[in-house]
C-alpha cells in the first residue's frame, strides 16, 4: 500500500522525536513512499532553520528516496476543493489531495487530519 507521511511526521523522524520510530516504519519502505513536493518545502525550511543547510539537504535527499509528486493544476484544484470542504490549511490540503490521488494512507500527527478517510493519525507525544 502506498504511504504519504505528513510534514509533521517527517520532522518528527528527522529530530528523533518520541514517535520517530513509528514514522520510520513508513519512511524506510521507499518503494511505497509517496512524497508531496510541498512536504519537501515544509521540511527543508524547518530543518534549515533549526539545523542548517547541510542537514536540510540531507533531509531532502532522504525524502527524494520516495516518489516525489509535484503539484500540478489538477492536484491544485483537488486540493482547493478538499481544503474548502474540510477546512484544511493550504499545505495540508495539498498533502491530503496527494495521498488520495495516490491511493495512499496518510501517516500524521497533525490533528487537522484526525478522523479523515485513509489517515493513520497518532497524537503528538512530548519527550519525557
Amino acid at each position: 500500500m502506498n504511504v504519504v507521511v505528513d510534514s509533521s511526521g517527517w520532522i518528527e523522524f528527522f529530530v528523533d522525536g518520541p514517535d520517530a520510530k513509528w514514522f520510520g516504519r513508513a519512511i524506510h519502505d521507499a518503494s511505497d513512499l509517496v512524497v508531496p513536493s510541498i512536504a519537501v518545502l515544509e521540511v527543508y525550511r524547518y530543518v534549515l532553520r533549526q539545523r542548517g543547510r547541510q542537514d536540510a539537504l540531507q533531509a531532502a535527499a532522504t525524502m527524494r528516496q520516495g516518489r516525489v509528486v509535484d503539484l500540478d493544476e489538477g492536484l491544485a484544484i483537488e486540493a482547493a476543493e478538499l481544503g474548502a470542504s474540510l477546512k484544511l490549511p493550504l499545505a495540508d490540503s495539498v498533502i491530503y489531495a496527494t495521498a488520495l490521488a495516490s491511493e495512499a494512507e496518510l501517516w500524521t500527527q497533525d490533528s487537522d487530519f484526525e478522523g479523515l478517510e485513509s489517515v493513520r493519525f497518532r497524537a503528538k507525544r512530548h519527550a519525557p
